[in-house]
C-alpha cells in the first residue's frame, strides 16, 4: 500500500515540545505505529526500519528538498547547498568524504586529546571557584569551535567559526524566512575567509586540514566547500550534545557522583548521553525511486525522517531504555550520528570532546545541580539548549 494512502497518527503536535515531555509523546506514538505522518513528510519510529532505511542507497539526504519546502530555490544558500557534501551520493560523495576521513580517524583524534583537555581546563578555570555559571556560554559553545580551530590551525578565530556554524545550520531549522539574509551573509563570509586561508597555506603549508586538502587534486571550490562543511557540522552539534549531557547529569546527581568516583567510565557515559538525548532527533532522507518497506511503498520523492530519539530507546534493543545509566555497557550503538554513507564523519572528535569535558569536570564539580530551568531550543534540526544555568558546591 502507498504510504500516502495510509491512515497514520500525526506527529505535528510535537512541534514546540521539548524535554521529558517530548520523549513521552514520542513513546506514545511509537506504541501506536512504526510510521507516523507530519507536514514535511513521514517519520519512522522503529529502530530496525530506521537502520535499514539509513543504510539503503535508494534513499538520499534531501538537502535541496528541505530548502524547497522553505521556499528557497535559488540564490547563495541554494548554490552552496548544491555543491555541499551532504547533497552528493555514490562515487562523488565517497571521493570527497575520503579526503576528510584521515583528519577524523580514531588515531588522529587521540593525537588531539591532550589539547582538548587543555582547552577544557582553560575554559573552566575562570569559573571553577564561583559555584555557579551558565554552562553553554562557559564551555559547551566555545569548546567545539576551539577544537575545529585546532584542526584548521586558526586558534584565534574560534568565535568566528562558532558564529558561522550556528548560522549555517539554520538551513535545517525551517525558519529561513526569518534569518535567510543572515545565513546568506554567513555563507559569503565563511567562504571568503576559507579561500584566503587556502591561498595562504598553499604558499606556506603546515599539517592542518586546510594545508592537507590544499595539497590534493581537489579544486579550490571543492576544498572551500569541504572546509565550510567541517565548520558547519563540527561546532553547533557538539555544543548541543555537551549541554544536554550536562543537563542530564545535573538532573541525576547519582550518575554524576558515579562518574566523579570512576572517571574511567567517561567513554561509556558519553555513549549513554548520545543514546538518551540525541541532538538530531530526526534525520531526513528522500526516496530516489519507489521503495517498499514492510509492505508500505514510499514513492520517489517522498521525504522520510528516521527518528533517533525512539530508535535509541528501543525496548527490543536496550535494557531499561528509559533509564539514564552510565554504568550499563550498551551493546548497540545509538543512531545519533546517523548510519550508512552519511554517518557523521566527526563522530570520533565529538566523542573525545565530550569525554574530556565530563571526565575533567566530574571529580571537580561536586553537588552539581540546575541553578534554574534550562531554555531548550527546537527539536527541528539540531536540538540544542540555549541556556543551562548550573550550580555546584
Amino acid at each position: 500500500m502507498l504510504a500516502t494512502d495510509l491512515e497514520l497518527p500525526s506527529y505535528d503536535h510535537l512541534d514546540g515540545v521539548t524535554g521529558a515531555r517530548f520523549h513521552e509523546l514520542l513513546d506514545e506514538l511509537a506504541q501506536k505505529s512504526w510510521l507516523v505522518r507530519g507536514a514535511m513528510g513521514f517519520a519512522v519510529l522503529d529502530r530496525e526500519v530506521g537502520n535499514a532505511l539509513l543504510r539503503d542507497r535508494r534513499f538520499a539526504f534531501p538537502a535541496l528538498e528541505l530548502l524547497e519546502l522553505q521556499g528557497v530555490t535559488s540564490g547563495p544558500i541554494w548554490d552552496r547547498t548544491v555543491d555541499g557534501l551532504m547533497v552528493q551520493s555514490g562515487e562523488p560523495h565517497a571521493r570527497l568524504r575520503a579526503m576528510l576521513t584521515p583528519a577524523f580517524t580514531p588515531r588522529a583524534t587521540e593525537r588531539l586529546r591532550p589539547r582538548l583537555r587543555e582547552l577544557v581546563v582553560q575554559l573552566w578555570e575562570p569559573v571553577s571557584a564561583t559555584g555557579e555559571c551558565e554552562f553553554v556560554s562557559t564551555l559547551a559553545e566555545p569548546l567545539p569551535s576551539q577544537a575545529i580551530a585546532e584542526l584548521l590551525d586558526v586558534p584565534g578565530d574560534a568565535p568566528l567559526l562558532a558564529r558561522w556554524s550556528l548560522l549555517l545550520q539554520e538551513v535545517f531549522k525551517f525558519r529561513l524566512d526569518e534569518v535567510g539574509a543572515q545565513v546568506e551573509a554567513a555563507y559569503g563570509e565563511a567562504r571568503e575567509y576559507v579561500f584566503a586561508k587556502l591561498a595562504e597555506r598553499r604558499r606556506s603549508p603546515g599539517e592542518d586540514l586546510i594545508s592537507v586538502l590544499g595539497a590534493t587534486d581537489l579544486t579550490d571550490d571543492e576544498c572551500v566547500t569541504l572546509i565550510c562543511s567541517v565548520i558547519s557540522g563540527g561546532t553547533d552539534t557538539t555544543q548541543a550534545q555537551l549541554a544536554h549531557g550536562m543537563r542530564l547529569f545535573a538532573e541525576r546527581p547519582d550518575q554524576w557522583d558515579l562518574l566523579a568516583r570512576e572517571p574511567s567510565l567517561a567513554p561509556q557515559a558519553v555513549e549513554e548521553v548520545l543514546r538518551y538525548e540525541p541532538i538530531t532527533p530526526f534525520t531526513a532522507r528522500i526516496a530516489t525511486e519507489d521503495v517498499e518497506v514492510r509492505d508500505v511503498t514510499f514513492t520517489k520523492g517522498t521525504v522520510v525522517f528516521v527518528c533517533a530519539a525512539t530508535a535509541n530507546r528501543d525496548p527490543l534493543t536496550f535494557e531499561d531504555p528509559q533509564v539514564f545509566d552510565i554504568s550499563k555497557a550498551r551493546d548497540a550503538a545509538p543512531l545519533t550520528f546517523g548510519f550508512g554513507a552519511h554517518y557523521c564523519i566527526g563522530a570520533n572528535l565529538a566523542r573525545a570532546e565530550l569525554a574530556e569535558a565530563f571526565s575533567y569536570l566530574a571529580p571537580r564539580v561536586r553537588d552539581l545541580r540546575l541553578a534554574a530551568e534550562p531554555v531548550f531550543g527546537s527539536v527541528t534540526g539540531i536540538y540544542g539548549i540555549e541556556t543551562l544555568p548550573i550550580a555546584w558546591s
